[in-house]
């Protein structure tokens, strides 16, 4: 077939068909064969249902090699059916509207030769367009109606070669795939890697990071044992997204734990974490609860920076919010006061906080993923780590979810059997003059024994009850208190005063008669401190059992 001769054009030219030979007149040196010969893409047309081919030009018999025309493309063309494009090219036949194949892999075989290397095989990626060639009715006649008819006599095949976009676009990926990837590390290193584990607690936290691209969230949780038994208990959110929030979360997270060690009241640490927060990036706004329970009073002690309210099941099963003590984000420049509240916290309770992510929905109020949430955890049984994977399961996370989950699960446990014999508490008002400190040594030496502590520990308990009370009688005020604490694990000494001085370790002159009580007991006790109380102070120091 000689397709100069073959009064043709493509499917969506509306103007009136002009005869190849007129054509040829036209553009005088070209052909339309000459045209399509040198033209970059690659082009096969085929005529009639069968799709006899018709022409090929070089571009195509570069990659797919020599076609014998006449022969039907089914026979001949077994790239178009790897394709998929002969069912194609069956509608467009049929229905006279184009189709279009994107960015389909292509072996080169007409560059091949027996044995290749599969190495060697050059490859590239095309788009592949299947469009009707129409011709005018039997010679160009108008209908009854004025209007020249057309149909479809056959299909045109090309290819353009994405190979350039396909491999950009993979490399596009891979870069975002490694950039997240390298987020998603950064993110997760400054996370702690273990939790700690306390002795009266049992804890389980979950981080889920968001999103499909780099910028992961400023999302962090943290649990931080403070010595005599008390544990504090972080999570926040920093706003925003990517490397930057989550440098900041780092920072942060770093300053929580150098705060904690200073024991103070929560309200105070989100204080000092709120002037921190404007130091390190004004722009900068983040949400965070701190909160720390003490076993010995039995009770959780928290504050609330901006962030969400941790929810509490007490051992009854009722679950309620720990909203009353509120206070502004951290970063913006202590507006008002935070205040700290508190909730006793018995055996047999379960407490649970979570970031935003967990339970905020597109279009529903807030409110509403909280009770949600709250009706799950009143529902859920078992460990933390079972309580904390059905949370996650409950609120039924999107697969595309765009914000980090961060989820922190603790249980106050009920000790029974020996365990029951392992946890003990003993106290004893120290009332009196200088006479306390014998009776206090007695009534240490007499509830270690009961606890059948070994006598080498027996000792160093009194010896420390010995200089801690000596030191509240000099330098403290009444009403004065000694609690002795064992677990599982350590042994804890607690003495209270009513004054507000805390102890210093000192190192004392060779003439002083004072100063060496602190120092003796640093010596002989695995970790030691103080911290204000609502009342006064309180001294204590641990011995591992």
């Amino acid at each position: 077939m000689n397709i100069t001769r073959w009064g043709a054009r493509l499917s969506g030219d509306r103007r009136r068909s002009v005869p190849a030979a007129r054509m040829q007149d036209r553009i005088d040196t070209f052909s339309l064969r000459e045209v399509l010969a040198h033209a970059p893409a690659l082009i096969a047309v085929t005529r009639g249902p069968a799709h006899e081919l018709a022409y090929v030009n070089e571009a195509y018999r570069e990659v797919f090699g020599p076609r014998r025309l006449g022969l039907p493309a089914r026979d001949i063309l077994p790239e178009l059916a790897d394709h998929g494009l002969l069912a194609l090219m069956d509608q467009v036949y049929r229905t006279g509207r184009g189709r279009t194949v994107r960015a389909r892999r292509v072996d080169h075989h007409g560059a091949a030769y027996p044995g290749m290397p599969e190495s060697e095989r050059r490859h590239g990626y095309y788009t592949f367009v299947c469009t009707p060639v129409r011709a005018d009715s039997v010679g160009g006649q108008e209908g009854g109606d004025g209007k020249r008819r057309s149909s479809v006599r056959g299909v045109l095949v090309f290819a353009v070669d994405v190979t350039d976009q396909v491999q950009a676009t993979d490399r596009l990926r891979e870069s975002e795939r490694r950039h997240r990837q390298a987020a998603v590390t950064l993110q997760r290193s400054l996370l702690p890697q273990r939790l700690e584990d306390p002795d009266d607690l049992r804890v389980a936290a979950r981080y889920l990071p968001g999103g499909a691209d780099a910028a992961v969230g400023g999302d962090w949780y943290d649990v931080i044992t403070l010595g005599a038994g008390r544990t504090a208990l972080v999570i926040g959110d920093v706003m925003g997204r990517g490397v930057r929030a989550a440098a900041v979360m780092g920072q942060l997270r770093t300053a929580v734990r150098a705060y904690a060690r200073l024991d103070l009241p929560p309200h105070e640490v989100l204080q000092l974490l709120d002037g921190l927060a404007m130091e390190i990036d004004a722009t900068q706004i983040a949400t965070c609860v701190y909160a720390v329970h003490d076993p010995s009073e039995g009770v959780l002690t928290y504050s609330t920076a901006g962030h969400l309210p941790p929810l509490v099941r007490d051992p009854a099963g009722q679950v309620h919010r720990l909203d009353d003590a509120l206070g502004p984000p951290l970063g913006t420049g202590g507006s008002w006061p935070h205040t700290s509240g508190s909730v006793p916290l018995e055996p047999g309770s379960t407490v649970v906080f979570y970031t935003d992510g967990l339970v905020e929905r597109r279009g529903e109020d807030i409110d509403r993923g909280i009770d949600d949430l709250a009706g799950a955890l009143d529902e859920a049984a078992g460990t933390p780590d079972a309580v904390r994977d059905r949370l996650v399961e409950h609120m039924r996370l999107p697969v595309e979810h765009d914000d980090d989950v961060a989820l922190l699960v603790l249980q106050l446990p009920r000790h029974e059997g020996r365990a029951a014999t392992l946890f003990r508490t003993a106290s004893l008002d120290l009332l009196g003059g200088h006479e306390v400190a014998a009776r206090a040594r007695a009534f240490t030496s007499g509830v270690l024994a009961s606890w059948q502590v070994g006598e080498e520990l027996r000792e160093s308990g009194v010896l420390a009850v010995s200089e801690f009370v000596a030191n509240a009688l000099t330098h403290g005020a009444a009403p004065m208190r000694l609690r002795l604490r064992r677990t599982d694990r350590r042994l804890i000494v607690e003495v209270s005063d009513a004054d507000d001085h805390v102890p210093r370790r000192r190192r004392a002159a060779a003439d002083d008669e004072n100063g060496r009580g602190v120092a003796i007991v640093a010596t002989i006790a695995s970790s030691w401190g103080s911290r204000l109380t609502a009342t006064g102070k309180t001294v204590w120091c641990e011995f591992l059992l």
